[in-house]
């Protein structure tokens, strides 16, 4: 029986710009590749922060031009990068796996996943997005009822909330297309982010974090492993002293006890850590690990990345 993994792209893995992504995803799409050949089920999302910023500043930019459009929201923003990442992506993975002489179904779901209301991450929005702005401009966004905050120096710029995920929509759907054995792409960026509201589902004005999401959607698809890959083939705690160290195979205990230490960041790797614990605690016999992309291959294989058991 093939093992199951849920394979969570990094910023690094997709590029900045419609160039870069391209590119990017070429190299991107030889690791995923490298996973089908060894024999894995595989489920992928990914980052989508530069693009869904590019996204918003540009209908940001077009609603100023053209009076008549009004400014795309979140949500929608959110929906449109999960669209463009995930076709470079398909056809990308696809394009490898033919070179190979792999014939495979790959598909981009666009992915709804439903967020609390009551979250606390709503009263103190954190993920900053988009251009810089004037002060003319940021008082406009918070007279729309926007979060801004100053750089100084540089100006301001719109902050949004980062709540915790509740449900994927779409995991059904998700689900049958993996027991198909096809390959999925879905919950990009963390998904959609949506409120329940009765039978309506209502676009949130937030960025979920991914590395949340792809550990929520590795255990709804009763994956074996949970695989981030990031900017760094290892982990390291007391980044800057002398005690500095790469961290390579850990136990669930040693995890907790580091993330309670404080050696994560909050926006980096804490996310990552907090993503695979609750993955692995679930079920016995799972694992994460984190490493780089490039170093995939070998990360799979035990030889080197951060491994969590």
């Amino acid at each position: 029986m093939k093992k199951r993994v849920v394979v969570a792209l990094g910023h690094r893995a997709l590029g900045t710009t419609l160039p870069e992504q391209k590119e990017a995803v070429k190299y991107t799409a030889k690791s995923i590749a490298d996973l089908i050949e060894a024999g894995y089920q595989v489920v992928i999302t990914h980052s989508n922060a530069p693009q869904v910023g590019m996204i918003h500043t540009a209908m940001n930019e077009f609603g100023k031009a053209h009076q008549d459009y009004t400014p795309a929201p979140m949500s929608v923003c959110s929906a449109m990068s999960q669209g463009y990442i995930g076709y470079d992506l398909q056809n990308g993975i696809r394009e490898e796996l033919l070179d190979r002489g792999i014939f495979r179904t790959v598909s981009t779901i666009l992915t709804q996943v439903t967020v609390d209301p009551y979250d606390e991450a709503f009263y103190t929005p954190t993920k900053v997005l988009g251009r810089y702005m004037t002060v003319e401009e940021a008082n406009q966004e918070r007279k729309k009822g926007n979060y801004v905050v100053e750089e100084p120096g540089k100006g301001f710029r719109r902050v949004v909330s980062a709540p915790n995920p509740v449900e994927i929509v779409e995991i059904e759907a998700i689900r049958t297309l993996v027991d198909a054995d096809q390959i999925v792409i879905a919950c990009g960026g963390g998904g959609i982010p949506v409120l329940k509201q009765d039978h309506r589902l209502k676009g949130a004005s937030a960025v979920i974090e991914k590395d949340l999401v792809a550990g929520r959607l590795a255990e709804e698809i009763n994956a074996d492993e949970l695989i981030i890959l990031t900017s760094v083939e290892k982990v390291r705690i007391n980044l800057g002293t002398p005690e500095e160290e790469e961290l390579g195979e850990i136990t669930v205990s040693q995890a907790k006890q580091y993330m309670e230490e404080g050696h994560f960041g909050v926006y980096n790797m804490l996310p990552k850590f907090q993503a695979s614990v609750e993955f692995i605690e679930k079920r016995e016999g799972r694992q994460a690990l984190i490493t780089s992309f490039d170093k995939l291959k070998e990360g799979i294989k035990g030889k080197t990345g951060t491994i969590i058991k």
